[in-house]
């Protein structure tokens, strides 16, 4: 019985007979490359806006204060995106051995450092912000409730690459 099965098998793979499901199907075609969306950088001003209006909605939504702009942080925040640009990659140490405590000092920030977060994408400025709030770790330097004041800012690569940090204190 057990040979009969076998030698079926093998007549039906070398006549090429496929099964009549598979042959009414289409096969799946191979996925397209996707032109990778880009943040509109000649508009620096109305990004970092939708970034702050964002972030308040999600504080009051938890009953938090709302964190008012901090050009100290915003140059620290550039400062270290383009950085992690001229590194190749996304992490918290400048390429000097700085902190982001030590960017933020140096930027002239005077009040203490809640948190920072760091992104290396092709997406938007709002669905980078999605994926920080879809991450434990990332979310509370947002929603920090000692948290008073932000600094957010990206460098674009000549290919579109975005490097993007976002820097809380008070």
């Amino acid at each position: 019985m057990q040979f009969k099965a076998i030698a079926v098998a093998g007549m039906l793979l070398a006549s090429g007979c496929t099964p009549y499901h598979l042959q009414q199907q289409q096969l799946p075609q191979a996925p397209q490359p996707v032109a990778a969306p880009v943040a509109p950088v000649d508009d620096r001003a109305a990004i970092g806006d939708r970034v702050l209006q964002q972030i308040n909605t999600l504080r009051g939504n938890i009953g938090q204060p709302p964190l008012t702009p901090n050009d100290q942080l915003k140059a620290a925040a550039l400062a270290h995106a383009r950085d992690m640009s001229a590194q190749n990659r996304a992490w918290h140490w400048g390429s000097d051995g700085s902190s982001p405590l030590d960017r933020a000092r140096r930027a002239g920030f005077q009040g203490s450092l809640v948190g920072e977060n760091i992104s290396e994408t092709y997406e938007n400025e709002i669905e980078t912000l999605s994926a920080w709030m879809s991450t434990r770790d990332t979310r509370d330097v947002i929603m920090d409730p000692a948290a008073t004041q932000l600094g957010f800012d990206w460098y674009k690569e000549p290919s579109g690459k975005l490097w993007w940090v976002l820097l809380t204190g008070s």
